[in-house]
């Protein structure tokens, strides 16, 4: 197989970034959302965010199951790869830390303490080793109120 002009034709067409994202593939229309809240939704602390899943399953961080993965939060950061590291992100294991929420363990919503303000929201399926599948399955970014 030669690797170089795939890679160049891909280049040539536009398709870089997120669709060369990590190895698991991921079927298509699979998609991950926001069960209860809506962009523009104005809500108090905690808030109880449920995370929606469909064309996929969901199984717990290591598990090698086709068609499967976990959810991660991502909080108040440029969308899934955009910003500053965002060419390397949806290659990469998603890190661990306040703007990325990891649910290894099958967990499909969070009560999430946010301080009052404007807070962005987006949701990130990731493989056994939470790497973004192939295409990333992610939801759009969602901005919500905290009062």
């Amino acid at each position: 197989m030669k690797v170089i002009p795939i890679l160049a034709a891909f280049s040539v067409l536009g398709i870089c970034g997120a669709v060369l994202a990590g190895e698991t593939p991921s079927p298509p229309g699979a998609k991950v959302y926001f069960v209860n809240l809506k962009d523009g939704a104005t809500v108090k602390s905690p808030v109880r965010v449920v995370f929606g899943l469909s064309g996929m399953g969901v199984a717990p961080a290591g598990t090698d199951k086709e068609k499967t993965g976990h959810h991660h939060l991502l909080i108040d950061r440029p969308p899934l790869g955009e910003g500053e590291d965002g060419a390397d992100e949806v290659n990469n294991n998603i890190p661990t830390d306040d703007n990325h929420k990891h649910f290894g363990g099958g967990q499909t919503e969070i009560m999430l303490e946010l301080t009052p303000g404007q807070h962005t929201l987006q949701l990130v399926l990731g493989d056994k080793d939470h790497i973004p599948h192939n295409p990333p399955v992610a939801s759009s970014v969602i901005t919500i109120t905290v009062e």
